[in-house]
């Protein structure tokens, strides 16, 4: 996650063409774009999980409140604190409604399917997730309520109006989907099941949903509205083939990121390693983590682009993706200097994510705020 972000901010060719652009990107570069497809799914997957755990633990009344009151709450902190993150734009003329939205967006919703049967909640997660490629000839055009709606639904879209605008990046959907399955899979991890059976389990979902991947991917037909094609040699032709759509994220898209993690579950319980041990402090404040560090690579940006002769102002006060404005063309760093970057700010952000993991472990009973951070 924190990777792909710093490409934005400090790749010079992200100002120019999109990663995953076969016709100019390296396979470096798209890569380095592609690996972090595995995050925002296997995020709202787990997040699904740790509601079935808090339901089973405080009952079935207490997770839909906070799903609902939680998700009410990051939709808020998604318009006015992480997109100010990513705009630096203060005066609030441009929203970003993506990953913290649909989070927002698919507890509210949950919320409510906490209620159903699991044979209700499996059909749902199961018919969002495999049928919501059908949809994707269905556009609504304009800015009305109508439009605004279908694109929260299901299609990414900008807005303008007057005195402001705002793009939706996360159609909710197929995230919910994507939930709702890893609300029905919570029940996996109670603390009666056996774990031989769960990796049992999570191993056939991995290899299930690997298999069915490149079965629908190579029929070329459904799952996918980018369909791959042969390019001028064999590794191109498997980038090709993996080139699959985040926005919203297809059938494909979810087979190929959700099987793997299916698998890395099922084979990295614990007990954790020292090195799992110690990165998994990241996991336990994401919501800090996330925000700090987005703060942190805009910063770091403006004053790399000032170092390139950019004024301040080319990087505050944006009203559109920061890669899409012209200003910043010709501005930015080879792919190893997002790299460094990268792993400087992640070092930088582990001392401060541990005190504050510290801190939230030994105050959270007293301090129940804590849990919606």
């Amino acid at each position: 996650m924190a990777l792909d972000h710093a490409r934005d901010y400090f790749n010079n060719s992200a100002y120019l063409y999109d990663p995953t652009d076969l016709s100019k990107a390296s396979p470096a570069l798209f890569l380095t774009r592609w690996i972090t497809h595995y995050c925002a799914p296997i995020f709202m997957l787990l997040a699904g999980v740790a509601a079935w755990l808090y339901g089973n633990k405080n009952g079935r009344k207490a997770v839909s409140f906070f799903l609902l009151t939680r998700g009410a709450w990051l939709i808020f902190i998604e318009l006015f604190v992480v997109t100010v993150a990513w705009t630096f734009n203060v005066h609030f003329t441009f929203y970003i409604l993506q990953v913290i939205w649909a989070f927002g967006a698919t507890m509210v919703i949950l919320s409510a399917l906490v209620y159903l049967s699991r044979p209700m909640l499996l059909a749902t997660a199961l018919l969002l997730i495999c049928t919501h490629n059908l949809l994707d000839g269905i556009h609504v055009p304009g800015n009305g309520l109508d439009a605004v709606g279908w694109s929260a639904l299901h299609e990414f879209h900008f807005f303008s109006y007057p005195h402001f605008s705002f793009v939706i990046g996360y159609p909710i959907l197929p995230w919910l989907g994507i939930l709702t399955i890893g609300y029905y899979l919570g029940q996996l991890y109670a603390p009666d099941v056996d774990p031989a059976r769960r990796k049992k389990t999570l191993r056939n979902l991995g290899l299930f949903s690997i298999g069915a991947f490149i079965v629908i991917r190579a029929i070329n037909h459904y799952g996918d509205p980018s369909p791959w094609s042969v390019q001028h040699n064999a590794l191109y032709t498997v980038l090709s083939f993996i080139n699959v759509t985040k926005y919203p994220p297809s059938l494909c898209y979810i087979l190929m990121t959700l099987g793997p993690a299916f698998l890395f579950l099922a084979y990295t319980e614990r007990p954790l390693n020292k090195f799992a041990s110690a990165i998994s402090v990241f996991g336990r404040v994401p919501f800090f983590y996330y925000i700090l560090h987005i703060y942190i690579f805009h910063g770091i940006a403006v004053l790399a682009a000032m170092s390139q002769g950019h004024p301040a102002s080319d990087m505050t006060n944006i009203t559109a993706w920061v890669t899409s404005n012209p200003r910043l063309k010709g501005y930015g760093f080879d792919l190893w200097v997002v790299y460094a970057v990268w792993i400087i700010v992640v070092l930088a952000l582990y001392p401060l994510c541990k005190r504050f993991d510290a801190y939230k472990r030994s105050h959270q009973a007293q301090q129940k705020w804590l849990s919606y951070l």
